[in-house]
């Protein structure tokens, strides 16, 4: 595979940063030096290192997408979205089931944060806000019989994004079981995020919903987050080259 083949595919993997401390995410991304993939910070990470460790790594050079999931009401997402933009976030969620005034608010947030001046972002950029649809690991009858949403998984994926789109996010975070559908009712532009993948043979962990790399982005995934398949493994740039190449294929 070529290096531009390489770069190329890498730029869809997001590496869940999944450590509980800096020193030992920085380690990790040092391990992957020159892959230019992106870097998700989810809440453990961002609990214990707080926003200094997304400085570090954009002053590295990296791509953070920044999984804090908001939801709360309007004006206190509204105020997290403005912070996680002056904080130079390339990337970050909010739970759609929070509702389109919710959403609306973080993009208010965003628009505030640009406005100032202050955010470290060129001109005409800014931080893509994507909605979290159903984790991963809910499963249709966790769905249906604990959070009391009837139908199938999809249909209620499929609602959230629409209500997403309504409000102008850029797109969705969503299982590769949803991904197709997703793209086919609310276009190729609207992107999708996919957790959930696990390289063929992989232990699924707690996921309930997964694919391999290459059957997400045959489904149209725009990035593929994957997590534990590199950062567990021993040798996680092997482990990352090992990816590129199944998506490849």
């Amino acid at each position: 595979m070529s290096g531009q083949a390489t770069d190329r595919l890498a730029s869809k993997v997001m590496v869940a940063l999944d450590k509980p401390d800096a020193a030992a995410a920085l380690e990790l991304v040092g391990r992957l030096a020159d892959i230019p993939c992106w870097f998700k910070v989810g809440l453990e990470l961002f609990y214990a290192a707080g926003p200094d460790l997304v400085r570090r790594l954009k002053a590295g050079g990296h791509r953070v997408f920044l999984d804090v999931k908001m939801h709360d009401i309007p004006n206190t997402v509204k105020g997290g979205a403005r912070s996680l933009t002056l904080l130079g976030a390339d990337m970050f969620n909010v739970h759609a089931a929070g509702g389109t005034a919710m959403m609306a608010a973080a993009l208010e947030g965003v628009r505030e944060a640009l406005a100032s001046g202050q955010a470290p972002f060129a001109a005409g950029e800014g931080p893509a806000v994507i909605a979290v649809t159903q984790l991963t690991s809910t499963s249709r009858t966790v769905m249906n019989e604990e959070i009391g949403i009837p139908g199938p998984v999809e249909q209620t994926v499929l609602r959230y994004a629409e209500l997403a789109g309504r409000v102008g996010l850029a797109g969705v975070v969503a299982s590769p079981l949803e991904c197709a559908a997703v793209k086919e009712k609310m276009g190729d532009r609207f992107l999708v995020v996919t957790p959930g993948i696990r390289p063929a043979g992989a232990d699924a962990g707690d996921q309930s919903r997964i694919a391999t790399p290459s059957q997400a982005l045959g489904a149209g995934a725009d990035y593929l987050v994957i997590g534990r398949p590199i950062t567990a493994s021993p040798d996680p740039r092997a482990a990352m080259m090992s990816i590129l190449e199944e998506m490849n294929g």
